[in-house]
């Protein structure tokens, strides 16, 4: 194996010298291509994004990334609209484009490895007609230390390298090498670079013949199996991320329909108004921006990302406040609430904990601590499971954002 990286490494010819070092050209491509997939979402959300690919702010990404080098020659291909196919379903299916759109916003918004994968794992089960693991390829513009490139020749290297018979066209299989490159690059570390383009490149110049592998470097089934447990647990780690982080939203969205059923200003946290909930987008349903409230900077900026606020009606004064924590820690959702009680009136039913079920004990808990009380302020908690039965009739029959008291609990509990 050290003898082909070597091979790879020393030969002018080859990626590695005539690509991948030549970082003036190369990352100007990354920033490129991040700016390149910002229009995209901006015209998914505006309905600017037409329906075919050429003309489209997607072709500008996609060339963008076939002009690198031949490693991503034919990166275009996968995203040409073929009418007769329905390839790929973006184009003329609406609720597909809004999806696609949102999934790249997502992927743009975080850097965390288990939330890409949930993405990943979640436009998966969307079985959206070509959208299959052809995207890794914008994928590794926007983050190259968690994503290989992808085209036929990096598949076909790397099962020569190592005996392997993963195939094309399959986000699990794309996965299953996915695990395996990000372990070679950390037993190889000292000849690769943290950006998997370095060894995608390798498996690349293997796929076409410029370097000559055998099969010394196969994988046993001890091997594969104990990939195969790997990939598992990132699965269920991404797949837990995932389900958690929908949750999130699903709360957020009945919270802001509720408030607008109840004639309030609404608004979502500063770094939450571009997500959706079942194609409703929070920002048409919000505030465009928060209201003016004269307060420190330091205190507003905390403010500002409390997951949800209803406002009296054309005014800047807080009636409700809820902070929805499904998995992140409880404390940094009540030390939030407290730095804005500073603003309200003395009113013990205005700020609210949304919390799953199963974390009640540990909230009542929380709630009970000396250092999260100030003053008369209390801070209830409402179970996800009760706002998602009763969002319906507090819409219908709730006048005033009192009506939350009557299915929250307290820390009396």
């Amino acid at each position: 194996m050290e003898k082909l990286i070597q091979e790879y490494k020393e030969n002018p010819d080859l990626l590695y010298k005539n690509w991948f070092l030549n970082y003036k050209e190369r990352l100007k491509a990354f920033g490129t291509i991040k700016r390149g997939v910002k229009i995209v979402v901006k015209d998914v959300k505006d309905e600017t994004f037409p329906n075919d690919f050429k003309g489209s702010s997607l072709e500008d990404v996609i060339s963008c990334i076939s002009e690198q080098k031949q490693i991503f020659q034919g990166a275009s291909h996968p995203f040409y609209w073929k009418p007769k196919m329905r390839i790929p379903d973006i184009y003329e299916n609406q609720e597909n484009k809004k999806y696609f759109g949102q999934f790249l916003e997502n992927c743009l918004n975080t850097s965390k490895e288990e939330k890409l994968l949930g993405e990943i794992m979640k436009l998966d089960e969307r079985k959206i007609k070509g959208l299959g693991p052809a995207v890794a390829n914008i994928l590794y513009f926007l983050h190259p230390t968690v994503f290989p490139p992808f085209n036929t020749a990096i598949v076909k290297g790397f099962n020569i390298l190592f005996d392997a018979k993963i195939k094309l066209g399959s986000w699990s299989q794309y996965l299953k090498m996915r695990e395996v490159i990000i372990e070679k690059n950390v037993e190889y570390k000292k000849y690769f670079s943290t950006d998997l383009g370095d060894l995608g490149g390798f498996l690349f110049e293997i796929g076409v013949n410029n370097i000559l592998a055998g099969q010394e470097n196969s994988l046993s089934d001890k091997d594969w199996e104990k990939i195969n447990k790997g990939l598992k647990k990132r699965n269920k780690n991404a797949e837990n991320e995932s389900e958690e982080k929908h949750l999130h939203q699903e709360m957020q969205h009945y919270l802001l329909t509720i408030g607008n059923a109840l004639g309030y200003d609404v608004i979502a946290a500063s770094n939450d108004r571009s997500r959706s909930y079942k194609g409703d987008s929070f920002s048409s349903i919000s505030l465009e921006k928060f209201p003016k409230i004269e307060i420190e900077k330091d205190i507003l900026r905390t403010i500002e990302l409390i997951d949800i606020i209803w406002f009296k009606k054309d005014t800047n004064n807080i009636a409700c406040a809820f902070e929805v924590e499904t998995s992140t820690s409880i404390n940094s959702g009540i030390g939030r609430m407290l730095d804005l009680s500073i603003t309200l009136p003395s009113d013990k039913s205005t700020l609210y904990i949304v919390i799953p079920d199963k974390r009640k004990a540990e909230a009542i808990g929380k709630l009970n601590m000396p250092r999260n009380k100030r003053g008369s302020i209390e801070i209830k908690y409402i179970l996800t499971s009760i706002l998602r039965k009763e969002c319906g009739s507090l819409c219908k029959y709730g006048d005033s954002h009192h009506i939350m008291e009557k299915i929250a609990g307290n820390n009396s509990w």
